[in-house]
């Protein structure tokens, strides 16, 4: 992967990228996505958010050797600090952590995303967390994705200024991705409700503690929802 040339999980984020956006990629490591965007004439200005030392250095590197230093900028700044107002930024990134993170991420800084209009977020796990997030804060879904790279499965959340209205079940799986049912999202959801079963199989004889109780329905209404989409 590199500037040129994303991953299949970076390159399907960027398609959902407005053209003539300005965009914030948070945790963007070596700057691939921005770098791609900007050489490709889909985003106009990008910054570059990093928390770690060493993958900032790396971002301010690749931005340098790409030529693009006047229209990335890299910060080292945590989450959404790294977005300052005179940046207009109107479409924000974040790749590659796990949906709680993300989360945190969105949550710490509200106020830097007063000027978005477009959340494009790609949870490695918990995409649940995102969805409830998102009907708290006045965000709807505009489009998801599932895809699979390296034996490994995961979504993409996109998100505009809004309301929604999703059943619990939309909430768990994605209310337009149950729509398609594609066969990586089948996939997925086979392997969870098979390893939900596991562990339902494996506290069965356990002692009949609250937290076994309350485990036992949890995970009974888990593989209820999930046995209604498939």
């Amino acid at each position: 992967m590199n500037a040129q040339k994303l991953s299949k999980r970076l390159e399907a984020v960027a398609k959902f990228i407005p053209s003539g956006a300005t965009i914030a990629d948070i945790g963007s490591d070596h700057a691939y996505l921005p770098c791609y965007l900007v050489h490709k004439g889909i985003a106009l200005y990008a910054v570059a958010g990093e928390v770690v030392k060493g993958p900032y250095e790396s971002a301010v590197k690749q931005v340098q050797k790409e030529g693009l230093a006047e229209k990335i900028t890299v910060r080292l700044a945590d989450g959404l600090a790294a977005i300052e107002p005179t940046d207009h930024v109107d479409t924000v990134t974040i790749a590659g952590m796990g949906g709680p993170l993300i989360v945190a991420i969105l949550e710490k800084h509200p106020e830097k995303l007063q000027g978005v209009t477009r959340l494009i977020l790609q949870p490695n796990i918990h995409a649940k967390v995102i969805r409830e997030w998102a009907l708290a804060h006045n965000w709807a879904i505009l489009e998801e994705e599932i895809l699979e790279e390296d034996d490994k499965i995961y979504e993409i959340v996109v998100l505009q200024r809004g309301q929604m209205e999703l059943s619990d079940v939309e909430i768990l799986v994605g209310p337009r991705l149950s729509q398609r049912q594609s066969p990586v999202f089948i996939k997925k959801w086979k392997r969870e409700k098979e390893n939900w079963q596991r562990v339902l199989h494996a506290i069965e004889d356990a002692a009949q503690t609250p937290e076994i109780e309350e485990k036992r329905t949890e995970l009974t209404a888990l593989i209820h929802l999930v046995e209604g989409v498939l």
